[in-house]
């Protein structure tokens, strides 16, 4: 059961509920996840917004859903587990295997494996990565504007996945367990 209470859509705050129904046109549903961010319609509203614009970066949504499978392992988040796999399965289309690759920072392409070790080895070093991993970011054909969209998305993960680690957000989503919870 969450430690923090999440609320309905309807108890939610004024100021929240457009945010929510938003996010409900865009899901289908409004995540507890978002409800119990909506606590604070100010959260709410810059977690939305770092989101939105990071869709319409350089990144896909395969490889923004799949930096957060590794971080949400790697942070022991089952909630972000779980959800990042189904958004995964359901509206990146990615396989199986690479949902499950993803979770270790490892993927068949080349490419996506750089930038999954490089998102974890930020979340390992809180930021202060070596010219070893830049360069071999680099290496696999990413760019200064890429990188900067690889940190932010750690950040908007690392955010998600405290959030939830401090609330045990209720899970609704299929779950899935972090193997260190295991």
């Amino acid at each position: 059961m969450s430690r923090l209470s999440i609320p309905t859509v309807d108890q939610s705050l004024d100021a929240a509920k457009p945010l929510l129904a938003a996010v409900q046109q865009q899901l289908g549903m409004v995540p507890n996840l978002m409800k119990l961010v909506g606590h604070s319609p100010a959260a709410l509203e810059g977690y939305l917004a770092l989101n939105g614009a990071l869709a319409k970066g350089r990144l896909s949504v395969q490889l923004r859903e799949r930096i957060a499978l590794t971080l949400a392992e790697f942070n022991g988040c089952d909630y972000c587990l779980s959800a990042h796999d189904y958004l995964g399965r359901n509206v990146a289309k990615i396989s199986s295997e690479e949902l499950a690759a993803a979770r270790d920072a490892h993927s068949a392409d080349p490419a996506t494996a750089a930038v999954l070790r490089f998102a974890r080895r930020v979340a390992e070093a809180h930021g202060r990565v070596a010219d070893a991993d830049l360069a071999a970011l680099r290496a696999a054909g990413f760019d200064e504007a890429s990188v900067i969209e690889i940190v932010l998305n750690v950040a908007l993960n690392v955010l998600t996945n405290y959030v939830n680690n401090v609330a045990l957000t209720d899970i609704d989503f299929p779950h899935i367990s972090a193997k260190l919870a295991a």
